[in-house]
């Protein structure tokens, strides 16, 4: 069941503490969306027409270098707000963003955010908080294209999700990569071929099993070790 477009906003953290006046006024200027997977939110360039929430599903925002490699930037899913800094600064918009799977987004225009902030202060300190956690995120993405390799970033990946999500069992922790190779690599900044060579690779030294899509971390401490001794 689709949620009203007020209760979307509540659960936005730059809305949160909105009165249920404040809330419906906001409301009121809200268009609702829907995309199906793969669809276009909008491209880089684009001038900006506002700010967008996502209120189900699954946002990528994404950039593509002219030989067409992509690097993805954030997902971004239930709660989170889209494009606040373009809003803003005037600029076009600077990456580009699809539906990762079919999803539900609201849409603000720049005109009625920048009058709604200007009314509520509170609300601007919050897209100032958004955008710095964003900023951060994105020299951590720098840092990482810069002083890791492919290697060192397909293990801290492999890592992060066994210890997230894989099960145990007696041979090692197992694992299901639920995105392709062509995924992982716009993820890890890199191509598609590179990632299949290092998991090949790994798992040759002893450190994988790899079937399709499920993957056998056979040993997690000798793994963390061995992109230890790369860093």
């Amino acid at each position: 069941m689709t949620e009203s477009i007020e209760k979307v906003l509540r659960k936005t953290p730059l809305f949160a503490n909105l009165t249920e006046a404040e809330m419906r006024a906001l409301a009121s200027r809200v268009i609702r969306k829907r995309l199906k997977q793969g669809e276009p939110l909008f491209a880089e360039g684009d001038p900006c027409a506002g700010m967008f929430l996502v209120a189900s599903g699954k946002i990528r925002i994404f950039k593509l270098s002219p030989s067409g490699r992509e690097q993805v930037l954030a997902m971004e899913s239930a709660g989170s707000s889209i494009a606040e800094l373009p809003v803003f600064d005037g600029g076009n918009y600077p990456a580009a963003a699809s539906a990762w799977e079919d999803s539900e987004i609201l849409f603000i225009s720049r005109k009625d955010f920048q009058n709604f902030c200007r009314e509520h202060p509170d609300v601007a300190l919050k897209v100032i908080a958004v955008v710095g956690s964003r900023l951060r995120r994105l020299v951590g993405i720098i840092e990482e294209l810069s002083f890791t390799t492919v290697r060192e970033r397909l293990i801290a990946l492999i890592l992060e999700l066994a210890e997230a999500g894989g099960t145990p069992s007696e041979e090692g922790i197992q694992l299901e990569l639920t995105k392709s190779h062509q995924e992982l690599a716009a993820e890890l900044g890199t191509v598609r071929e590179l990632i299949s060579r290092n998991l090949s690779r790994l798992q040759a030294e002893g450190f994988l099993e790899v079937a399709g899509h499920r993957l056998l971390v056979k040993d997690l401490a000798r793994l963390k070790c061995e992109l230890a001794s790369g860093q």
